[in-house]
């Protein structure tokens, strides 16, 4: 096995084990007695050091190569879903919350490097496609892995279960990661503090960047606010959650048609059509209260901003230079963490202050606003 099938099963399983242990460590911590301020904290370790590293690790990976930072981050995965197995209570899920984040840190910007470098660039647009995919297809299996293994063993052996595909994952790097490509030489990657900083002095590379943050804030608030709309208006919970699943299914299905859309059309076009999609839907949604209508437009907001985390990922990739590719889909991802730290917590502000539909409405201004960035800075 190797190039991106090899990458793509690499991701299937890191990916699987690091999302089913989201939900095991959350109804592990409740088990043992845990307040709700203590899941707090594991959720938030979870994104501590994906906020914190994303970038250094980018510039690794540029200068060491993927092998070695994949054999890390796998055993560390692995390794973080057995020290609740090992000790038992809320301390050691603190530490399995903060290891485990910091793994899929590494693999993260590594696998989304690799999925950039293997292959032509006229490549490049399928085989983003196919690593969203498995992404999307990982939301399901890890959570369904957890839940069952939970329900049939148990929490603690459910930790064994949920770190097998990690360490699955481990050996795979072991066997065939010899054939990745090696580190780009030191006059293409450069050095030091210049290189690392190298990339935020690339205007069009930070012109990608705010693009990301745009379409990462669109997707949270969505996701954030729906629910309080939905209970003001009087919704179940099941009818929420229905509403809620709408945008996942509608990324899934249009990111199968990722790659030929890219070949009809330029990634800036689809991404500045990707934000009109998610502005109207953000627009409609205070015009509507029946849960039909309200899944409606999730699923074209899915349709929309679907397509958008997969094209900012290929255009920091492509505009990125030679060598510094690994730094610059860091710091994409540093960015876009900062704003799911923040932007609930200023959106909450605006929501308290002025209700929940001036929340839409300013979440519709700020992706027409990515749109039409994105399309003059296309022409």
């Amino acid at each position: 096995m190797k190039g991106i099938p090899l990458v793509l099963v690499l991701g299937f399983f890191n990916f699987a084990s690091q999302t089913g242990a989201r939900v095991l460590l959350t109804l592990y911590a409740l088990e043992l007695g845990a307040p709700a301020s203590a899941v707090g904290i594991i959720g938030g370790l979870l994104f501590l050091f994906p906020l914190l590293l994303s970038w250094p690790i980018g510039v690794l990976a540029d200068r060491k190569g993927p092998r070695t930072l994949l054999l890390y981050a796998s055993a560390w995965n692995a390794a973080s879903l057995l020290i609740p197995w090992f000790v038992r209570d809320i301390h050691a899920l603190y530490a399995a919350a903060a290891l485990n984040g910091l793994a899929m840190a590494v693999y993260h910007v590594t696998l989304q490097n690799l999925a950039g470098t293997l292959g032509r660039p006229e490549e490049r647009a399928r085989n983003f496609s196919n690593f969203s995919l498995m992404g999307s297809l990982t939301n399901f299996t890890g959570p369904l892995i957890a839940g069952f293994s939970i329900d049939h063993f148990g929490h603690a052996a459910a930790c064994i279960a949920i770190a097998t595909p990690a360490f699955i994952a481990f050996l795979l790097v072991l066997i065939y990661g010899r054939g990745f490509p090696l580190p780009v030489s030191s006059a293409s990657a450069g050095s030091g503090k210049t290189a690392s900083t190298a990339v935020l002095r690339d205007r069009s590379v930070l012109h990608v960047l705010a693009i990301s943050v745009l379409a990462q804030l669109g997707m949270d608030i969505f996701q954030f606010y729906m629910p309080i709309y939905g209970h003001s208006m009087g919704l179940t919970a099941s009818a929420i959650g229905s509403v809620l699943a709408m945008p996942a299914i509608a990324a899934f299905t249009v990111r199968l048609f990722l790659a030929s859309l890219v070949k009809k059309h330029s990634p800036e076009k689809l991404l500045a059509y990707a934000f009109g999609l998610g502005a109207l839907g953000y627009l409609l949604v205070p015009f509507f209260t029946n849960t039909v209508a309200l899944a409606v437009i999730s699923f074209g907001f899915g349709l929309g901003m679907g397509l958008g985390v997969p094209l900012t990922v290929i255009l920091t990739f492509s505009r990125s230079a030679e060598g510094r590719s690994g730094q610059a889909l860091g710091l994409r991802l540093t960015c876009n963490n900062c704003a799911r730290v923040a932007g609930p917590l200023v959106f909450g502000a605006i929501g308290a202050a002025f209700g929940v539909t001036p929340v839409f409405w300013i979440g519709a201004a700020l992706l027409a606003i990515g749109g039409i960035a994105t399309s003059r800075h296309g022409k």
